[in-house]
Order: structure tokens, then sequence, then C-alpha cells
């Protein structure tokens, strides 16, 4: 290029680029695909010129560049999104204070816990789903431009210097992997599949305790719909099409593996294929995300149903600690709380209502303060380890979270 076709291309491209933001860029039928709609128009623009815009180019490598570009901006806006959903956690887990609820395993009641250990227990997992977003990005910020059709360049370009302009950490080592790679896709629609799985669980767990039988929240009206037909109904639908939207997206990561698993060259039109899906997860999630998190943020918590739902047998484990403490090993302890389990259920009262006298024909080790056991709080701050659910190991989690 000469300095004044240079500058005349420089010019004539920014004139382009106007018309595309302005929205008054007019495509005609004989452009064949993007690249070739800009040179034709800068070419109306500034003449011959415009035809030196390609060399040392294929759509091949060209198509691959601007495709990393995009993921490249998308990644913020995608963990910003997660981030502000993870700040709701938080922020119900610090109002929930010392609010307890049953804790499940097999969706049956299992030992008592800190509602704000279940809220953290979610935003550890989005924490996970941001860092492979953020790890994945060294991966993306690859040139592929350069690479040219598979071959690369008959030009001396400077390709460490295209790189530093345009943003990416560095440029690709092989043009036939470069133009062919779209593993950063699969990975980023796996990133996307991931975080949507762990959107449906947090849902599914809202969807159930919102029901007549759970009731330990109430939505907002602002995020629930009524039945068309039953009048007293209050749908939690943003939380049913969140979960729903987690097939969906595995769908999509599943249709892209499909298609790259059996490519025989660097390039082939399959290869178009991969933006769609991509597309489609990122307004997917940039859709749920922002919705869940407002959600979240006006839900009203039923504590007192929470703590109705806690029982003695609860805390069968802490009976059996008890006597682990008094140095029964564990398997015999666990073996006689599940025989004062079994006398309290023959005799149809609760755990706490056994006498002494029944405690002491299962075993002589069972003393008088066996009846502290029974305490779900004392339970619950008793998981006073790196991760348990005791009110200061969950204050430890929110101080960890905040950096301080």
């Amino acid at each position: 290029l000469t300095d004044e076709e240079h500058a005349s291309i420089s010019t004539g491209l920014g004139t382009v680029r106007k018309e595309f933001a302005s929205g008054e860029f007019i495509f005609q039928p004989s452009d064949e695909d993007i690249h070739t709609a800009v040179e034709r128009r800068l070419s109306e623009l500034i003449g011959a010129a415009a035809g030196k815009l390609h060399t040392g180019r294929s759509r091949n490598d060209q198509v691959a560049t601007d495709f990393r570009l995009w993921m490249l901006q998308a990644i913020p806006e995608l963990t910003s999104a997660l981030n502000n959903l993870q700040t709701a956690l938080v922020e119900q887990a610090e109002l929930a204070g010392e609010t307890i609820m049953p804790g499940y395993t097999h969706l049956q009641r299992a030992q008592p816990i800190l509602l704000g250990h279940w809220w953290l227990s979610h935003y550890w997992a989005l924490k996970r789903d941001v860092e492979r977003l953020q790890d994945l990005t060294k991966r993306v910020s690859v040139l592929p431009l350069g690479s040219g059709a598979l071959a690369g360049a008959p030009f001396a370009l400077d390709r460490d210097a295209l790189a530093k302009s345009l943003g990416f950490a560095e440029v690709s080592q092989n043009s036939l992997d470069a133009v062919s790679d779209r593993d950063f896709a699969a990975e980023y629609l796996f990133v996307c599949s991931m975080a949507s799985v762990h959107l449906s669980k947090l849902a599914e767990q809202i969807v159930l305790y919102t029901t007549a039988e759970f009731g330990f929240f109430e939505l907002s009206d602002a995020f629930s719909t009524g039945s068309s037909l039953m009048p007293q109904k209050k749908n939690p639908d943003v939380f049913e099409l969140t979960r729903g939207k987690a097939g969906t997206m595995i769908g999509l990561l599943t249709g892209l593996m499909s298609t790259l698993k059996g490519l025989p060259s660097t390039y082939d039109k399959d290869l178009q294929e991969d933006k769609a899906p991509v597309f489609q997860a990122t307004d997917t999630l940039l859709s749920i995300l922002p919705v869940m998190a407002a959600a979240l943020r006006t839900i009203t918590v039923k504590s007192e149903r929470m703590r109705g739902a806690i029982d003695s047998t609860m805390m069968a484990t802490d009976l059996a600690d008890y006597l682990v403490e008094k140095g029964v090993p564990f398997r015999e302890a666990h073996s006689l709380a599940g025989k004062v389990v079994r006398a309290a259920g023959e005799a149809k009262v609760r755990m706490e209502e056994l006498p002494l006298e029944a405690y002491q024909a299962i075993s002589p080790v069972f003393e008088a303060d066996v009846y502290q056991v029974f305490d779900p709080l004392e339970s619950i701050n008793k998981r006073n380890t790196v991760g348990g659910t005791s009110l200061q190991s969950v204050k430890k989690q929110i101080k960890k979270i905040k950096g301080e």
C-alpha cells in the first residue's frame, strides 16, 4: 500500500463502520457475506484501492478472528451477569442470620443447616462457572489472522503487532489448526451449559420450596403468575423456565460437538454452524441471570415454616457423635443411635421425649446430658470447620467472598 492508499482505505472503512452503527448500510443481493459486502461498499467509496483490502487474507482466518473478538467481548458481559446473581445470593445469606432449615439428601430430611449456608452453596457453584470463563479467555485470545485459507500468508506480516493492536494475547502457531479450531466455541458452550445446570438446580429447589407442601419461600407477585383456571395458584414460572432452558443449553453443546467430530479438513462449511448455538446460549443466559437475581432479591422467607420442618430425628447423627465423645467407636455409636430412633418410633414419641431409662437400657453410656443433643442450633454450630454450616463458618464464607 502507498501512503495515499492506506489513508484512503482507513478513511473509507471508518465511513463503512459508521453506516453499520447507524443502520444505514445497505446489503446487495450480490454480497456473498459480510466480508464481500464491506469490500464492495469500500470500493464504491474509494475506488480500486479497496481491492487491496483482502491481500494476504482469507475469509477462513477472518471469520475465525471475528468470532474470537466477539467472544472476548461476551465473556466479561456474561461474567458480570453471573456476578450479579452471586451478589444476590450473598445478600440473602447475610439477611438469613440464624434462620435454620432442614438440609436434605435423597430429598429426605437429613440434618439441620443454616439458611445462609444453603444460599451460599449456590454462590460457590457459580464461582466455578466464572472461573471457567476466565480461564477460557486465554484460549480465546489467540489470533488466527495471518493464517490465510489454511497455509499461511505469503507476505511479511507482523502478526505479533497485529495481535497487540486487536487485543489478543498471542498468535496461533499452526495455520491449519488456526482456521479449523473451534475448541473455544465448544468450551464456551460447556461453560454456559454447566452454568445452566447450576441455575436449574437452584430453580428446582425454589420451585419445591415455594409449594404448599414445603412453604419455605413465597415469591413476589412480580416474579410469579396466576393460573388461567385456578385463582388460588401462584406459579413459579421464572424458575420453571430457567430449569427448562438447561436442557436446551445442553442440546446446543451436543449439537456443536456433533458438528465438529467428523470434519475432514481445515475449513468446511459445516463450521457456519458454530455461531448460532453460541449466540443463542449467550442471549439465553443474559436473559435469565438478571431476572433470577431480581427474583431472589424479592423472595419472602418463611422462617417459622423452615424451623417447624426440623424434628429430633434429624439430630440422630449428633446422638452418635455424643457417644463418640464419650469414647464409643463411631460404628457402634451409629448402631446405638439407630436403636434410639427405633425405640422412639415404637413408643410414638419424639427422641427427646424418651425417658433416660430408655436410653440407658440401650446403652449405659447415655447420661442426663443427652437431651442437649436435640437443640438444632447447637447441632448447627458444632459444625464449625471450614465449609461447615455453623454461624461462624458461614460468616467466614461471606468474609472470604468479600475479600475482607
